[in-house]
């Protein structure tokens, strides 16, 4: 400095100074909107949606209580309440036994150490039967019964056809006590092969569920559907042996027809019950075809998912 007077090279910045802009709360929201500038596209997935496990654990919770929702719905309001899990077995064996034991004679194609225990032998294979039969009715149609809870709120859907086919589990608990009695009636001890029967009610719960998504998945886009299942079940309940043999099919036959998942699992009731052979060829066709059901069902369950709530 000459004279008090700052000269040109003092008032120039140093060449190698460095400069940092100065963070203010305007230049942080030019910053944040930069960096949102980017074009964000949300879209539905097409083809076939993987299941999401984790999501369905994290609600877990939620598919038990809708469980027993179902469960105390089912009989409120009812004359009988849960009666109807007992009567309706008997009164099916009584008529069973009456028209296709004896009148028909089915129950001479029985071994002759099964023929005075005719009604037992009906009642191990109606356990199954009716748990299927119901599951299938009531989980097909479970999503259009309850299309208020689709439109309002999100939840796994899986949960609707799940929960009322699980619900079906306490009926056949209450039927299985009366079956306990009959067999005390008629003699007939438990054999050890009895222990089988919780894999093979496993077998039954999957094939139910399996067949429920499908119908659930149907019945949602297609009403008409609500006609088809009744007829399915009246069909399915003679295509299965509920009150006769698997014997009086053809035995080169009989793989073919344990594609029908209830022939395994009611032969393996019935031989479980009464101590005889296992039927494992049987079984294992019919777990096969229980198998592709339960997949196929899932993922066209979730396939068709993303539209329930514009069309249910």
């Amino acid at each position: 400095m000459t004279d008090g007077i700052a000269t040109t090279d003092q008032l120039a910045p140093a060449s190698d100074a460095r400069y940092s802009p100065i963070d203010t709360p305007a230049s942080k929201a030019s910053s944040a909107t930069a960096d949102l500038a980017a074009e964000v596209v949300i879209e539905p997935k097409s083809g076939w949606i993987a299941v999401d496990f984790r999501e369905l654990w994290n609600f877990h919770e939620l598919l038990w209580f809708l469980v027993w929702r179902d469960v105390k719905v089912r009989y409120k309001q009812t004359v009988l309440g849960v009666a109807w899990a007992v009567l309706v077995p008997v009164l099916s064996v009584t008529i069973f036994t009456v028209i296709f034991g004896n009148f028909a004679g089915l129950k001479e194609t029985l071994p002759p150490q099964l023929v005075a225990s005719y009604p037992v032998y009906v009642y191990a294979g109606l356990l199954p039967w009716l748990f299927f039969s119901n599951a299938i009715s009531l989980g097909g149609q479970s999503l259009v019964n309850q299309r208020q809870l689709l439109t309002k709120i999100y939840f796994p859907r899986l949960f609707v056809p799940t929960a009322t086919v699980t619900g079906g589990l306490v009926d056949m608990a209450l039927s299985f006590g009366v079956f306990l009695v009959l067999m005390a009636i008629y003699g007939v001890r438990p054999a050890p092969m009895i222990s089988l029967l919780p894999l093979l009610v496993v077998l039954a719960w999957a094939a139910s569920l399996g067949i429920a998504y499908t119908l659930s998945a149907l019945t949602v886009t297609y009403r008409d559907f609500r006609f088809v299942i009744p007829f399915m079940v009246q069909a399915w309940q003679f295509l299965s042996p509920v009150v006769y043999p698997t014997n009086i099919v053809p035995e080169r036959y009989q793989y073919l027809y344990a594609l029908n998942p209830l022939v395994g699992i009611i032969e393996g009731f019935r031989c479980a019950i009464f101590g005889m052979p296992m039927p494992w060829g049987l079984i294992g066709v019919s777990a096969l075809s229980t198998a592709v059901l339960f997949v196929y069902g899932l993922f066209y369950f979730r396939k068709t998912e993303r539209r329930f709530a514009d069309i249910a």
